[in-house]
């Protein structure tokens, strides 16, 4: 047996299973962090961990004593100040793929609500640019507008795009069927777009859906057409029905490969 001088290099299958395990439960803990301020307190106290390990190598007492004291006690800091984040692991889990599909329903009631409002929107001509929230969190950009805590309703979105209302520029960012922000500032897609008909919010729409997993509703001001961006690609000149179809997952598929933004036809 080739691994018979070296059998703890023998794995087993519940070795293989514990691995998967472990690695599954890293990457999600990664995809979670992702976006987030505490990706930032995770590295810095990675770099504390490399430190210790070096001042115990060069045997610096007074360095370990002190570094031992602070993981002794960072641990109740860590509770206090990922306080937030914690919340909203709690909620992501409510929000995981098997927990989803017991409550199917409830995201479909969401995407109507939204192919609802954008198909008023646009008979309207009102510009909008609503953003859909996957597994990667958007709190960085929940930041960057005025915070809420409302469920979804067409009416309501439709109020919050009124031309002169004080949020009408920004983005609205929903979670669940929550929306959670309004007013939002979202980051401009960063590759070069040779259609000069694609404005600010399709640009930002582009930005968002390249840097995250999100789903980004547009409705053009000047030709009241509805585009989504998903995944850096972006369809133009769809329904209502397909925002739905993009909403609940069965459309999400054909939208990531159309349309590239360079290609795209005038909005």
């Amino acid at each position: 047996m080739p691994f018979e001088p070296f059998p703890f290099v023998a794995p087993g299958l519940r070795d293989i299973i514990e691995i998967l395990i472990v690695a599954f439960v890293i990457y999600r803990l990664l995809l979670f962090l992702a976006g987030t301020k505490a990706l930032q307190i995770l590295l810095g106290l990675l770099s504390l961990v490399l430190v210790y390990f070096a001042a115990l190598l060069f045997k610096f007492n007074m360095i370990t004593t002190l570094l031992g004291l602070v993981f002794t006690y960072g641990a109740f800091a860590a509770v206090v100040v990922l306080q937030p984040e914690l919340r909203q692991a709690l909620a992501r889990l409510g929000r995981s793929r098997a927990i989803r599909f017991l409550a199917k329903s409830d995201t479909a009631a969401v995407a109507d609500v939204i192919a609802e409002a954008v198909s008023r929107l646009s008979r309207n001509g009102t510009g909008a640019i609503v953003a859909v929230e996957g597994e990667v969190p958007l709190n960085d950009y929940v930041e960057s507008g005025s915070e809420m805590r409302a469920k979804a309703s067409a009416d309501l979105l439709a109020t919050i795009f009124t031309p002169y209302s004080p949020l009408h520029d920004g983005a609205v960012i929903i979670r669940g069927d929550q929306i959670i922000a309004a007013g939002t500032v979202l980051p401009l897609t960063q590759f070069p777009v040779t259609d000069k008909s694609l404005g600010t919010r399709h640009r930002a729409a582009l930005g968002l859906s390249e840097e995250t997993d999100a789903t980004v509703i547009v409705v053009s001001e000047e030709t009241s057409k509805i585009s989504i961006a998903v995944r850096g690609m972006l369809r133009r000149g769809v329904t209502s029905d397909q925002v739905r179809e993009a909403l609940t997952g069965s459309g999400r598929s054909h939208l990531a490969l159309t349309d590239r933004p360079s290609e795209a036809s005038p909005a």
